[in-house]
C-alpha cells in the first residue's frame, strides 16, 4: 500500500508535520505541536524504504509516536512488524546513531500504548544503546521505564524512573516537556505500594504539568481513583471511577487506561456487592494483545465471590496455558484466583500449584499487594503457608507477601469486607454503599428502579441487621474498621 507521505500531493503538509514533530520528540525543543500529531495519527505510515535513512527514520518515528499520543492503535503491534523483526530493521539502514535512538525510542513509545511491555523494553533497551545526546538519553529512560512498569518489575521501573528524573533536573528543561509515559510509570510503582499519598501527589503533578489537556487528565483522575481505593473509601473511588467512564474526557484518554479503569470499577462493584453488574460490566469487553490489562482476570475476581469456581477455571483456562505470552503482571493476580478456585474444588495439589507460581513470579518481578486485593485474605494465607510448608526455599518470599497483607491490603479489603462481615444480602449491600452517597432515597428508588416504599422497606432491613436507628448511624458503622464495627 502507497502511503500518503509517499504521494506528492502532501508531501509538503505531511512531511513538515513529521520533520517538525520529530525535531520535538526529546526534550529541550519544545513540544509537538497538537496539529501535527493529529495529522500524522490519521494518515496511512510510511511505506518502508529501500534503505532507511535518517530522514525516513524520523518520519516513522514521528508517526508511531503521534499514533501512540493520539491514542490511533488500531493496526495493533502489525504497524510495528511492518519494519521490523524483533528490534531489527527488515531493510538496510544507513542513519546515524541518534535518528536510530529516536526510531527506537518511537517504537517503544507505541508499543507501551498497546501494553506490550516485553517489546517496548527490548526498544527502549536499543534507544539507549544509540542515545548520543541528554534528550535522547532521557526519552529511552522514559519509555522503558513505563516498559518495566507495564511488566510489573517495580524496582527496574524505579531505578530507571531515578536516571529519568535527574537527567531531566540537570539539563533544566521545562517541567512542561515531561514524558507522560513517566507517570504512568510512576502511578505502576505507587499501585503496587499501595501508596495513595503518592498517587494523590501524580494527579496533582499531572494536572499541573499539562493543565487542560484531555490525556493528561484522565490519567490524573484515574490515579485519584487508585487512591481512594487504597484508603478503602469505596463509594468515593466507585463515584470516581463511573464519572471517568462516563465523562467526555473518555474520548480523549489512553486506551490503557480506558481499560483499568473499566476493571477498577468492576471491582468496586464487586466491593459494594453488585457481582451481577460488575458481571455484565466486564462482558463484552476482550483482553488486548498481551495482556496488559486481562479481562478474565477481573471476571474471576466475580466469579470468586459468586462460588462459581468451576465456571473461574474454565474462564481462565486460556490465559493459564499462555504463560509465556501473558503480562506477567496481570498473571499473577490471575494465578492466585485460580489457586482459590482449585482449593475450594478439592483440587489442593493444584491449588499448590498455582500457588508455587505465583510465588515464582514473584521472586522474578518483586511483591505488590494488587493481586491479594478483593479476595479471602484467610484463604490466601492458609495457600501461602501450605506452599512453604513444602517449599521452604519459598519463606522469604511469602513473608513479603504476608507483611503486604497485613501491613498495606487492610486498608483496602475492610471497605470491600465490612458489609460482606455485617450479614448483609447482596441486594442490601449495594443499598447500603448508596446510603453512603449524599442522595435521597427517592433519588436512590430512582437509580434503581424501584418504589421508595421498596427502598424504604430495605433500609429498615439493613437497620435491624446492623443494630442502629438510622442513616447517620448506619454509614457510620459501614465505613468503620471491622474490628471496630463488629
Amino acid at each position: 500500500m502507497t502511503s500518503a507521505l509517499d504521494t506528492f500531493e502532501v508531501v509538503g503538509d505531511l512531511r513538515a508535520a513529521a520533520a517538525r514533530t520529530a525535531a520535538r520528540l526529546a526534550p529541550g525543543n519544545g513540544l509537538p505541536h497538537p496539529r501535527d500529531l493529529a495529522l500524522l495519527a490519521e494518515c496511512e505510515p510510511l511505506s518502508a524504504p529501500p534503505v532507511w535513512n535518517d530522514a525516513a527514520a524520523h518520519v516513522l518515528a514521528a508517526q508511531l509516536t503521534a499514533r501512540a499520543r493520539q491514542d490511533a492503535l488500531a493496526l495493533g503491534s502489525g504497524l510495528v512488524d511492518r519494519f521490523f523483526d524483533d528490534v531489527r530493521l527488515t531493510r538496510p539502514a544507513s542513519m546515524s546513531a541518534g535518528a536510530r535512538s529516536l526510531l527506537y525510542s518511537s517504537v517503544a513509545e507505541y508499543t507501551c500504548s498497546l501494553a506490550l511491555a516485553d517489546v517496548a523494553s527490548r526498544f527502549a533497551d536499543e534507544a539507549m544503546l544509540f542515545a548520543d545526546t541528554a534528550g535522547l538519553r532521557y526519552r529511552a529512560l522514559a519509555t522503558g521505564a513505563f516498559a518495566a512498569g507495564l511488566d510489573g518489575d517495580v524496582d527496574k521501573t524505579e531505578e530507571l524512573l531515578r536516571r529519568a528524573d535527574e537527567l531531566f533536573r540537570a539539563q533544566g528543561w521545562p517541567p512542561t516537556e515531561r514524558m507522560l509515559v513517566t507517570f504512568f510509570a510512576r502511578i505502576t510503582v505507587a499501585a503496587a505500594r499501595t501508596d495513595a499519598a503518592a498517587l494523590e501527589q501524580i494527579a496533582i503533578d499531572l494536572r499541573a504539568t499539562q493543565p487542560g489537556d484531555g490525556f493528561w487528565d484522565f490519567t490524573a483522575g484515574m490515579a485519584d481513583v487508585i487512591a481512594r481505593l487504597f484508603r478503602g473509601d469505596i463509594t468515593s473511588a466507585l463515584a470516581g471511577s463511573a464519572h471517568l467512564l462516563h465523562s467526555s474526557g473518555i474520548h480523549s484518554s489512553w486506551r490503557g487506561c480506558r481499560l483499568h479503569v473499566v476493571c477498577m470499577h468492576a471491582d468496586l462493584l464487586v466491593a459494594c456487592g453488585r457481582l451481577d453488574e460488575a458481571l455484565a460490566l466486564l462482558a463484552p469487553w476482550q483482553s488486548p494483545e498481551g495482556h496488559g490489562v486481562c479481562f478474565p482476570t477481573h471476571r474471576a475476581t466475580v466469579l470468586l465471590h459468586l462460588r462459581r469456581d468451576r465456571e473461574l477455571i474454565a474462564e481462565t483456562d486460556l490465559c493459564a496455558a499462555d504463560e509465556a505470552g501473558h503480562n506477567p503482571r496481570t498473571l499473577t493476580p490471575l494465578l492466585v484466583r485460580r489457586a482459590l478456585a482449585f482449593q475450594r474444588l478439592g483440587a489442593h495439589r493444584r491449588a499448590l500449584r498455582c500457588m508455587e507460581a505465583v510465588i515464582l513470579l514473584t521472586e522474578r518481578i518483586g511483591a505488590s499487594a494488587v493481586p491479594f486485593l478483593s479476595l479471602p485474605l484467610d484463604e490466601v494465607r492458609l495457600l501461602l503457608d501450605a506452599v512453604t510448608a513444602e517449599r521452604a526455599s519459598a519463606r522469604p518470599v511469602v513473608d513479603e507477601i504476608l507483611s503486604l497483607l497485613d501491613h498495606a491490603v487492610p486498608a483496602v479489603a475492610d471497605g470491600f469486607e465490612n458489609a460482606l462481615a455485617l450479614g448483609l444480602t447482596p441486594t442490601e449491600r449495594a443499598l447500603a454503599s448508596a446510603l453512603q452517597s449524599p442522595s435521597s432515597l427517592a433519588e436512590i428508588a430512582r437509580e434503581r428502579g424501584v418504589s421508595v416504599n421498596t427502598v424504604r422497606s430495605q433500609v429498615r432491613s439493613i437497620y435491624v441487621k446492623l443494630g442502629v436507628n438510622g442513616r447517620a448511624e448506619a454509614v457510620r458503622l459501614l465505613t468503620s474498621s471491622p474490628s471496630t464495627g463488629r
